[in-house]
């Protein structure tokens, strides 16, 4: 049965899978149903028949004992006649088909019945009734005694002969036949009546199930204002109030969900266009909107104006006082500004303290009232951290935006250079860009300063100079000769560009990391080359400077170890010089990268040291190996006590934290005095030497 099972299950469980539920309800309805009943026939035709059977053989033993001791007398005196009436009168009886005496030696006296029935093999006389069954028959031969010696009465010499009666099943298996007509007639009327009543409950069931069904399919196509019917009994319409309430709190989040996505947009589509620190127009919004309005001079003649502003004391801020109060300042000079402007004027902040405005529809003489107000808005500007109060000023450089306009990007370059002219004339003014060849012209700055550091670095023409850093006092056995490494752009004439000409512009555009790699590996190329020259001296020390950008940049530690395995230079014969400024705007990253270099021997100077006002608060936290003194304060030294002062305070500051001390522009022969009375240990400037190349200051031939 297991077999069979196993046999016949895993093939009828997937297709019942897909039956419907009518289909499943009447095969759950009618399938025990048959079950039972066709069991319940099998066991009562069995039963009944098995009944018929037993009494049936009970009437064919009690016929053969009566016969026998009946026919005792006829076979005593060989009656044949009586024997016959005897066996006529038992033939009558119900289901009787032949009945037969004979003597003992088998000879038949007397038959009645059906003569071609024969009597079967006569049994052993210690046999009471034999019985045999055989082609629908069953036969019963019982032996017939002398009553005379009933004392034994199975004895052989007792017996006188045999009686046989045999019946026929025939009327057993008609009524059996007939059992199981009458018990399939029930059972069929008794499935009709399942059947009807499965059905009947089916479509009770279905028609609930399928509104449901029906429901939930407009739940999920987003219709949520469908209901499903709750009049259904039971737990069907518990289901449905249940989905009802689904229904409801599915609305209810969907309207609570849209509303947090419309925020979500309007919110993004808010910082998409504007300036998170300032909540001003950013830059991407405002080049769009400046793009709309140069079309639009190029198309319709329309007149606009563009000035760009750059503030001209927010590093001091930043460097006095942290980042944290320069966005303070950033945001409130934001709202500042646009509390004086038109509605229809766009003011946007562009990055860093650059801001852009856009003048639409209003000509130029308008457009320089407008900057004049600005200017001048910036100017009665007073800002207030922690006790300190700032005066901020600008720079605007202005464009008027006519059909003779290129594009948005020229534009905006044109604003740009106009702003670097109103710097290089003093600051705090306005300057109005005039096209190339007519007076006023504004001189190339930004995006042309640009082109020209990525031409050099193409067309390889920076150059490194050095400049002795040499002792103030007597000069010691082991102290270390610096040399630093000054950087040169080599115009197409020849000529040489300082760094201060075209350092600002790379910080502006991001390209100082580049600048400072090919600075250290051009410095690194040069002491190798002295080192394979044989002139190098042993104490000789190598200062190379580095920006802000190079301490933020996580890949620049990786560069300086493939440029000291790839060179051979020994890293304590390297010093990086990094201006205040750098190390306190940057200075987790710059304590990283300074910890990383002194582990191998590189050493490290702070530069421009004093500029800030925070600058003893951070030097017992930077691991420097010396202090450059800012130039400001040594150049006018002798004549200006307060500078002296200064010098005097930061010197003797490094010498209490064992710290050399560097001072810069050295012009001239009382600086160097003044210089060794406070005991200074280094000096740099044009008295001592100015920058040479790499041939003329070690003097080795020129490649």
């Amino acid at each position: 049965m297991s077999a069979l099972a196993s046999h016949f299950l895993p093939g009828v469980i997937p297709r019942l899978k897909r039956w419907s539920l009518k289909w499943r309800i009447l095969a759950l309805a009618l399938f025990p149903a048959t079950l039972i009943a066709v069991l319940l026939t099998i066991a009562f035709v069995d039963s009944l028949t098995r009944g018929s059977e037993v009494e049936l053989r009970e009437r064919g033993r009690m016929l053969a004992r009566q016969l026998a001791p009946a026919a005792e007398y006829g076979l005593l005196l060989r009656d044949q006649k009586t024997l016959e009436v005897l066996a006529n009168s038992i033939a009558k009886g119900p289901d009787v088909v032949s009945v037969t005496i004979a003597d003992a030696a088998g000879n038949v006296l007397a038959t009645s019945g059906d003569p071609t029935i024969i009597g079967p093999p006569q049994p052993s006389p210690d046999e009471r009734v034999a019985v045999t069954e055989q082609n629908g028959l069953m036969t019963f031969t019982a032996a017939v005694h002398e009553w005379t010696r009933r004392e034994n009465p199975l004895s052989r010499e007792s017996l006188l002969g045999w009686s046989t009666v045999s019946l026929s099943k025939s009327a057993i298996m008609n009524r059996s036949n007939e059992l199981i007509w009458r018990s399939l007639l029930i059972s069929v009327a008794a499935l009709v009546g399942a059947t009807l009543l499965a059905v009947t409950m089916s479509r009770r069931i279905r028609r609930p199930l399928h509104k449901l069904v029906n429901v939930v399919e407009n739940i999920g196509r987003g219709n949520l204002d469908v209901k499903a019917d709750t009049d259904a009994m039971g737990e069907i319409g518990e289901l449905a109030r249940g989905v009802n309430g689904m229904t409801a709190t599915l609305k209810m989040a969907q309207k609570t969900l849209q509303e947090k996505v419309d925020l979500a947009t309007e919110q993004l589509t808010y910082q998409a266009s504007h300036d998170t620190l300032t909540g001003l127009i950013n830059r991407r919004e405002f080049e769009a909107r400046l793009d709309r309005a140069v079309t639009s001079a190029q198309e319709h003649n329309a007149n606009h104006a563009l000035c760009f502003l750059d503030l001209d004391q927010f590093k001091v801020v930043n460097d006095s006082c942290g980042h944290e109060a320069g966005d303070h300042l950033l945001r409130q000079l934001g709202h500042h500004l646009k509390g004086n402007l038109r509605d229809r004027d766009t003011l946007a902040r562009l990055g860093g303290d650059e801001f852009g405005l856009l003048l639409e529809n209003c000509s130029l003489e308008n457009a320089m009232e407008v900057a004049a107000e600005l200017l001048a808005s910036v100017q009665g500007f007073h800002f207030s951290w922690q006790g300190k109060s700032f005066v901020i000023g600008c720079s605007i450089g202005l464009v008027p935006v006519t059909s003779k306009a290129e594009s948005m990007a020229s534009v905006l370059s044109h604003a740009d250079a106009a702003c670097y002219v109103a710097k290089d004339l003093g600051r705090n003014r306005i300057h109005v860009y005039q096209p190339p060849g007519e007076k006023g012209e504004a001189r190339p700055a930004g995006a042309s300063w640009l082109i020209r550091i990525n031409q050099s670095l193409v067309e390889r023409r920076f150059r490194l100079v050095y400049q002795p850093i040499v002792p103030v006092g007597v000069e010691q056995a082991g102290q270390p000769r610096y040399y630093e490494a000054l950087l040169r752009m080599v115009r197409e004439n020849g000529d040489m560009v300082l760094p201060m000409a075209f350092i600002p512009a790379a910080e502006r555009y991001n390209l100082m990391p580049t600048i400072d790699r090919w600075v250290v590996e051009a410095a690194f190329a040069d002491y190798r080359r002295l080192m394979d020259s044989g002139c190098l001296m042993n104490d000789c020390v190598f200062s190379i400077n580095l920006s802000g950008s190079s301490l933020c940049d996580e890949k620049f530690a990786s560069f300086l170890e493939y440029q000291f395995a790839n060179y051979e230079v020994p890293p304590h014969r390297i010093c990086f010089e990094i201006t205040e400024t750098a190390a306190v705007t940057n200075l987790t990253q710059a304590l990283r990268l300074m910890q990383d270099q002194k582990r191998v021997g590189c050493r490290f100077m702070l530069d421009d040291f004093g500029s800030g006002l925070s600058s003893f608060t951070y030097l017992k936290n930077l691991p420097v190996d010396g202090i450059k003194i800012d130039g400001a304060f040594v150049k006018d030294m002798v004549v200006n006590g307060m500078d002296a002062a200064m010098v005097e305070a930061i010197n003797n500051i490094g010498h209490v934290m064992g710290l050399s001390t560097v001072a810069e522009y050295v012009e001239d022969q009382a600086i160097m005095d003044k210089l060794r009375e406070f005991k200074v240990d280094y000096a740099q400037g044009n008295s001592v030497q100015r920058p040479l190349p790499l041939e003329e200051c070690f003097d080795i031939p020129v490649l």
